[in-house]
């Protein structure tokens, strides 16, 4: 029986609900696949802040090493000024166990219907691969003159080499394991030099996969045919600013941000990666039960498929699916369920629902990165070092 240490970053806001609803729907999971799952409690986000002033200490990045995965709830809190939290204990954690890869599913789930007309299940399942360590987010910058008129903001993007390549091969090895397309996003008739950079590493990196078709768009044509037509992507590889401008697009098109999943990947397997829904912390609606933990449990179940276990991660995403088709509404004391129930439900339907089995599962992002972990060139490699054989 292969054992996984899973690090539970509840955090902030709704961030503790959606995350206990989630793992009821990964224990459900590990029972019925036959492994198991042990799971540590970390006390990380605006309480800890507020209480000691750290937000995180460096036997903390050493204890959460020691772990196969870690599930973050949310983060924020009015009373903490912004950045803190986002940089001090997210970006951190990005760069300090590598996860040079962000993967934001952009998927229609059927039954659940997208604001944008002609959006339906059958058109929409794309994925958008984010750079998520450089470009604007490495925080490199000044501000002189400060408060008045005469304020100059300097602010420092980085694209290197490495970092490119890293993310261009995981979409090409993604692309492959879908269904043989993808494109390459930016703005390279503005920004010369770093758009040159990547359109240089995605023309070299794709002579070795001559299977995938790839294209280019520009930044702000994807916001105009991301919407009217998402079936025209696959896998899209982007910078950091742009892949978080984009992917939150499609997480509109998908049906909002309460359904978008989201995962911090490390590729090589060399610490463990960071899996959490795209919403907020929402601390206006904490503890009320009208938070929906969708994107927490979708969340896990890549966590799952990050891990190894495909089959795991193809019921827990089925299991949503099944149960988000049903909800008369996606948020809000009008789904019916509360937040608990609804995780309640999911582990219920995991006991029960089958994994899908048609073409379009096995080329699905739960069965696509799966079979990359067990293959050896993503987070399985780590996962297999702390799994007991039995």
């Amino acid at each position: 029986m292969n054992a996984y240490k899973l690090a539970v970053v509840g955090g902030d806001g709704i961030g503790p609900d959606v995350t206990r609803a989630a793992l009821a729907g990964v224990h459900a999971a590990a029972a019925r696949c036959g492994f198991s799952i042990e799971a540590t409690d970390f006390d990380l986000g605006a309480e800890r802040y507020l209480r000691t002033g750290v937000v995180l200490e460096e036997e903390t990045v050493s204890a959460l090493r020691e772990h196969d995965a870690i599930l973050l709830g949310a983060v924020g809190d009015p009373r903490v000024a912004p950045g803190i939290l986002e940089r001090g204990l997210i970006v951190a954690l990005r760069v300090a166990f590598a996860q040079s890869v962000n993967i934001r599913p952009v998927r229609l789930y059927p039954g659940v219907e997208s604001p944008v007309r002609g959006v339906t299940a059958q058109n929409c399942d794309l994925v958008v691969i984010r750079e998520n360590t450089e470009g604007l987010y490495t925080g490199g910058g000044s501000l002189s003159h400060a408060g008045t008129e005469h304020a100059v903001a300097l602010q420092n993007s980085i694209t290197t080499a490495a970092a490119t390549a890293e993310t261009v091969e995981f979409a090409f090895q993604l692309a492959q394991a879908r269904r043989g397309r993808l494109t390459l996003c930016h703005k390279t008739n503005i920004l010369l030099h770093a758009g040159g950079l990547w359109q240089d590493t995605v023309d070299q990196i794709g002579q070795r996969y001559p299977q995938v078709e790839h294209d280019y768009v520009h930044a702000d044509a994807m916001c105009q045919h991301l919407p009217l037509d998402p079936g025209r992507f696959d896998v899209v590889v982007t910078d950091n600013l742009f892949g978080d401008i984009i992917s939150d697009l499609g997480a509109t098109v998908q049906g909002g941000l309460g359904l978008a999943a989201g995962a911090n990947y490390n590729p090589r397997g060399t610490a463990p990666s960071m899996y959490e829904p795209v919403h907020g912390s929402a601390p206006d609606i904490a503890g009320k039960g009208w938070a929906n933990p969708a994107a927490a449990a979708l969340s896990a179940a890549m966590c799952l498929a990050g891990l190894g276990e495909r089959t795991a991660a193809l019921i827990l995403e089925a299991a949503v699916a099944s149960v988000l088709a049903e909800l008369p509404s996606l948020a809000g004391p009008d789904m019916g369920r509360s937040t608990e129930e609804l995780g309640e439900l999911i582990a219920d339907r995991v006991s029960s629902i089958e994994a899908p089995q048609s073409e379009a599962g096995a080329r699905s992002l739960m069965s696509a990165l799966g079979g990359l972990a067990l293959g050896g060139t993503a987070q399985g490699g780590l996962a297999q070092g702390h799994a007991a054989a039995g």
